[in-house]
């Protein structure tokens, strides 16, 4: 690669990004923006008393919007095949914020991600011919059940809206490899989120109205669009450019601990024992099929 001619017109911002994850391993980004979204969500669940689970979701991608447009300044000349999948990935992108913070008002984070998981898990054992993998699958599954009695009065409307929100992570992940191969750097992303944008901000300048635009609430949007937005779609989408979509939805197997354990100490959401072995349950069976995957390399 030129490196020069790949640097050209970019800020030297942008381009002291694009050389530091060149630098930093696949595995590292995706755990890098594992990390990043969960401290976002555990941020965005504080917003809900004051904007709701929409207003939240309207300032978290608005805000992204505006970061990453000014942050790569984007070319709106494309071909018609890269806006149909930009518009796809941004629409996609949308119902699955708008699904996920509807799921995480009603349910603990950690039960939340887990339940969702089961979309990243589904495209990481889809087209599997191994009868291993089909134990991973039904231990994860069999960890979801567990994860469901150990609920008690487990709210069903939320347990609904986080598989609505695991089926759209499902074809995030996918989209995003496409995005990843019709655009260059954070070109892509940025109107993506653009399009995300458009989806739920509507909504939640309905439901929330004037609320939306006091100063902190505005303060702790920006917080919570970068550390769930920005920052993690950025690094899947780096991440994506390296490994397959396959090993990239394997390797998200520590998001429900991870959930767990922020869920715990910055909302203090304890889960009964039986859903952390359902949480640990799902973990395993993506360590498992993590572990088969790299056997195929």
């Amino acid at each position: 690669m030129n490196v020069d001619r790949t640097q050209r017109g970019r800020s030297p911002l942008t381009a002291l990004a694009g050389r530091t994850f060149d630098a930093i391993p696949p595995p590292a980004l995706v755990l890098l923006g594992i990390v990043s979204v969960q401290v976002g969500s555990a941020l965005a669940k504080q917003l809900f008393s004051e904007v709701g689970s929409f207003g939240t979701v309207a300032l978290r991608l608005f805000f992204a919007a505006a970061v990453l447009m000014l942050l790569w300044r984007p070319s709106l000349r494309v071909n018609r095949r890269t806006w149909t999948v930009v518009l796809s990935y941004g629409v996609i992108l949308g119902l699955m914020n708008l699904c996920f913070y509807l799921a995480l008002a009603r349910i603990p984070l950690g039960i939340a991600v887990t339940i969702e998981f089961l979309g990243p898990l589904a495209v990481a054992l889809a087209g599997s011919r191994r009868w291993l993998d089909a134990f991973w699958a039904v231990l994860a599954a069999g960890g979801v059940v567990l994860l469901m009695e150990g609920g008690g009065d487990l709210d069903l409307a939320g347990v609904l809206f986080a598989l609505a929100a695991g089926t759209f992570w499902g074809l995030y992940i996918l989209l995003g490899a496409a995005l990843g191969r019709h655009t260059t750097e954070g070109n892509g992303l940025a109107l993506g989120m653009v399009v995300a944008a458009v989806v739920a901000v509507p909504f939640g300048v309905a439901d929330s109205g004037t609320a939306l635009i006091q100063p902190w609430v505005l303060v702790a949007g920006l917080g919570v669009a970068l550390l769930s937005s920005v920052i993690p779609y950025t690094l899947d989408l780096e991440a994506l450019r390296k490994i397959p979509a396959r090993v990239f939805g394997i390797l998200m197997s520590l998001e429900p601990a991870m959930a767990a354990l922020i869920g715990l100490i910055l909302l203090q959401e304890a889960l009964h024992w039986s859903q952390w072995i359902a949480v640990l349950c799902v973990v395993a069976a993506s360590a498992g099929a993590t572990r088969a995957a790299r056997a195929d390399v």
